[in-house]
């Protein structure tokens, strides 16, 4: 009986992937879900039968494409795209656009465009900002839809529907805000204690001068920052 090379076992390191290490590992579970969702989910076979055999001949490459327009009811919008005729079957199954697309994961609705609308819907019914101009329509049109709203919280709407490189762009955007907005509460501080040292304050005398120490994610990746331990 063969014994297992347990030498092998110990030197095993897993392969890295976007989301072991770096950027991808820092970005939100909110994005992470949805990445899921979209990439890692099996597809259902929505526009073809599964054919299970290792060689076929196919005798029509590809799905035949049609210029339609599309109506969502939560944007009150008229969308010019370009569709299946299997697409258009399941809006009807659905009986319409929004909830098609609601319905549907992301790894079966095939284009950005519909996951960006889809994340505008939700952000839509989330915020309640639909049809801002008629309170009566917008709550019927809400009532309509806020089922779809459970299966996500706020955050996981916020992240939904963006590519990677979308998701990068939108995760710095919010770690330069924080750098930016965190020092203020520090550099008011040491005014005021510069101040009251100035004006020979007895309290302020031994008070030091507190220095803005950055948390930020940033500083983390940066090569040229220094330690606050330096």
């Amino acid at each position: 009986m063969a014994t297992p090379n347990i030498t092998n076992k110990l030197y095993y390191f897993p392969k890295p992937t976007r989301w072991s290490k770096g950027v991808g590992a820092a970005l939100p579970e909110a994005y992470k879900k949805f990445w899921r969702e979209w990439k890692n989910q099996q597809p259902a076979a929505v526009h073809y039968v599964p054919n299970t055999r290792k060689y076929y001949f196919d005798e029509q490459l590809g799905m035949p494409l049609h210029k339609s327009v599309v109506y969502s009811e939560v944007l009150d919008k008229h969308i010019r795209t370009v569709v299946t005729h299997r697409t258009i079957d399941l809006i009807n199954e659905h009986y319409g656009f929004d909830h098609y697309l609601l319905k549907t994961p992301a790894c079966d609705l095939r284009s950005l465009l519909a996951l960006r609308l889809k994340r505008l819907i939700l952000i839509a019914l989330a915020d309640k900002t639909l049809y801002p101009d008629d309170p009566e329509k917008r709550e019927e049109i809400y009532n309509q839809y806020k089922e779809y709203l459970t299966a996500y919280t706020r955050e996981e709407i916020e992240w939904y529907g963006l590519t990677y490189a979308e998701a990068v762009k939108k995760f710095f955007k919010i770690e330069r805000s924080k750098v930016e907005s965190a020092p203020l509460k520090i550099k008011y501080r040491s005014e005021l204690i510069v101040k009251l040292k100035e004006a020979k304050i007895a309290e302020a005398v031994n008070v030091e001068v507190e220095k803005p120490e950055s948390t930020s994610w940033l500083d983390k990746v940066n090569p040229f920052s220094k330690s606050p331990k330096a």
